[in-house]
């Protein structure tokens, strides 16, 4: 079976129209916002928009989709009243998603502001576990996303994923997801076999593949360690194409749908370029 492969579509014109776009460029799987990522409030679905998204989802070619949250959500931020918007935001994230029919609801875990990681950790747990007890018969997973770590972000270590997954109740409601330019960024050297082959064999260990349903897959502007979040075009990064062909011919991985979310125009044929790269990397 041929690997899952697509890109974060847009949703310009309502969230039908991702899926006419990343059909028509051949996509098997995509990531879309299901409301403006960068406003908190935004307007219930239709009833006739969630249809029509759900028909032409059927009669597509698309096999996988997910949906990212809103950028301004915090699961574990400082300020109480920032904490309590972000909390009813991922709610109705969830609600949206279980609303159009998509299975998947991915997110960076939280930036504790200065509180520390432990204290961070367990906010983000407990705001997971108010969301599940709200949202209880919700055939949705909340994917937590590996980050680059950038300032107080956490999830930037897989034992920082542990360690929520460890404190969340409804455990079946848990996925991961490995963004490459993240994983980079934090420090995970990817690029040759043996180093590849360990971390794999890390996250294994201490998360488990069988919690990972997605992968981002991007190069990174900036080089191993850095602990800052900068996509770039698949070989044009710090990461090189030695380490997408360690990962496109990872057969443990080969059922792990991989979405791109890297630089793209209106029309996204960066991300057609992109793909054709990572095909070309497959070995027969």
């Amino acid at each position: 079976m041929p690997q899952l492969l697509g890109a974060h579509t847009s949703i310009s014109g309502g969230v039908s129209k991702a899926v006419d776009l990343a059909d028509s460029l051949g996509f098997t799987a995509m990531q879309i916002f299901t409301k403006n990522n960068n406003r908190w409030n935004s307007k219930p679905l239709e009833k006739t928009e969630i249809e029509l998204f759900k028909t032409k989802l059927k009669n597509s070619n698309i096999k996988f989709v997910v949906t990212h949250d809103s950028y301004l959500i915090n699961l574990c931020a400082k300020d109480k009243t920032i904490l309590k918007k972000s909390r009813y935001a991922f709610i109705d994230e969830l609600t949206r998603c279980k609303q159009l029919g998509i299975p998947h609801l991915n997110f960076h875990p939280g930036a504790h502001g200065g509180a520390g990681a432990e204290d961070g950790i367990k906010i983000i747990a407990e705001s997971l576990n108010i969301a599940h007890e709200r949202t209880k018969n919700y055939n949705v997973s909340s994917m937590l996303e590996l980050t680059a770590g950038q300032g107080t972000a956490l999830g930037y270590r897989f034992e920082q994923i542990r360690d929520i997954i460890d404190l969340v109740e409804a455990k079946n409601r848990l996925t991961v997801c490995i963004d490459t330019a993240h994983i980079f960024a934090a420090g995970y050297d990817i690029r040759n076999d043996r180093n590849y082959k360990k971390v794999i064999k890390e996250f294994d260990n201490i998360i488990g593949l069988e919690k990972l349903k997605c992968m981002h897959i991007n190069d990174s502007k900036k080089e191993l360690g850095s602990r800052v979040d900068r996509h770039e075009h698949i070989g044009k990064g710090f990461i090189g194409l030695d380490g997408f062909s360690n990962i496109m011919n990872d057969k443990k991985l080969a059922k792990v749908p991989k979405i791109l979310e890297t630089p793209k125009g209106k029309e996204q044929l960066e991300d057609l370029k992109n793909l054709v790269i990572l095909k070309n990397l497959i070995k027969n």
